[in-house]
């Protein structure tokens, strides 16, 4: 009898002993997990959003390290730019690294967002992640951090490969979205509506040669052109101003008063066509899209304003791109490119993305 006392002591210690080492194998595992669950309340879309994203960037880097990158933007001026930035500082804090994100005065101020990149290349900067107002202005800077030893990483607008290659150097890491297919979707919803009778249709760009603008411009205007009974009357760039895209769109409205349909290339321009269609009286009948679901947007969408927009979550966006940033700076293995997932949000869906960010 005792020694069947003794005998299952032994196996309950040793129960006790791979419990504890299977408790440390799993917290040793899931210590680099990035918290994809969102609080009560938020949309799952987002979530599902965010997934996507993690899995292109498996396995994730060790995080809480304390890490310090330099963010470039294109210019705080610009209500997406500025909601990006509050992303980016948003999974900062939840990554454990530090963040400083900088800008250009202006969307179109290539010279001074060039110089903002040298500057930031000067500083400690384990790692880079800029966006460029076109192509090639901030190949330099590249050049120039690849010298220093400083990881670069380029989010949204392409910088120009093969002009940093010619020029010797390098980017570590890319992550975008696909623009020629935001322009495509919104084109798309544009010609259901429009449906069998079709219609003049116009797009307004933002600056010619950036990259965003350029791929927009071409994913659209296919879709208009292969499709029987819409007519593309107009491209025209406004510079991602609203008041140019208003003026635009009142000039519009004298040579096309039928126009059916019109694209922008941000919501701030599609918010602007909405706004010069109103005052002249001919809202009613006509589809207005816009790309980047920014806060205003959203709004106008669910007031019926705008017809809808191209979206894709700037918080899970941001997150991967400081992700893969601190994969580049851990010098771990990286993707050829990460791609975000898209979604078009309608006045017909807007319920749907109520907690969208």
């Amino acid at each position: 009898m005792k020694k069947g006392k003794q005998l299952a002591a032994i196996i309950l210690i040793g129960i006790l002993m791979l419990s504890v080492v299977g408790c440390g194998n799993q917290a040793e595992n899931t210590k680099n997990k990035v918290n994809s669950s969102m609080p009560p309340g938020d949309d799952a879309k987002v979530v599902e959003n965010e997934k996507i994203l993690m899995e292109q960037l498996q396995p994730l880097p060790q995080l809480k390290q304390g890490e310090k990158i330099g963010i470039l933007v294109i210019t705080l001026a610009n209500p997406y730019w500025v909601s990006l930035k509050e992303s980016y500082e948003r999974a900062a804090k939840e990554l454990g690294v530090t963040v400083e994100v900088m800008a250009a005065p202006t969307e179109g101020d290539t010279k001074s967002q060039l110089e903002t990149l040298q500057a930031m290349v000067a500083k400690d900067y384990k790692g880079l992640i800029v966006s460029p107002i076109e192509p090639f202005n901030l190949v330099p800077g590249v050049i120039a951090a690849n010298k220093k030893g400083i990881e670069i990483v380029n989010l949204g607008p392409g910088i120009d490969v093969g002009a940093v290659t010619e020029a010797g150097g390098k980017l570590d890491g890319r992550i975008t979205v696909d623009f020629e297919e935001q322009g495509r979707k919104a084109a798309q919803y544009i010609v259901e509506k429009a449906g069998q009778a079709g219609g003049e249709v116009a797009i307004i760009q933002g600056i010619p040669g950036a990259g965003q603008s350029e791929g927009r411009t071409k994913g659209a205007r296919e879709v208009f052109e292969k499709t029987p009974g819409i007519k593309l009357v107009s491209i025209q760039p406004a510079n991602w101003d609203r008041n140019t895209a208003y003026n635009i769109t009142t000039n519009l409205l004298q040579s096309n008063p039928d126009i059916k349909g019109i694209f922008c290339c941000n919501d701030v321009m599609a918010l602007a066509a909405t706004d010069a269609l109103t005052a002249a009286g001919k809202r009613d009948g006509r589809i207005v899209f816009g790309v980047d679901f920014t806060n205003e947007a959203k709004e106008a969408i669910k007031a019926a304003k705008l017809d809808g927009s191209i979206a894709y979550s700037m918080d899970a966006y941001a997150k991967a791109g400081i992700l893969l940033a601190l994969k580049t700076i851990q010098g771990m293995d990286v993707p050829e490119q990460v791609n975000s997932p898209l979604a078009v949000v309608t006045k017909e869906n807007i319920q749907e993305y109520e907690n969208w960010h």
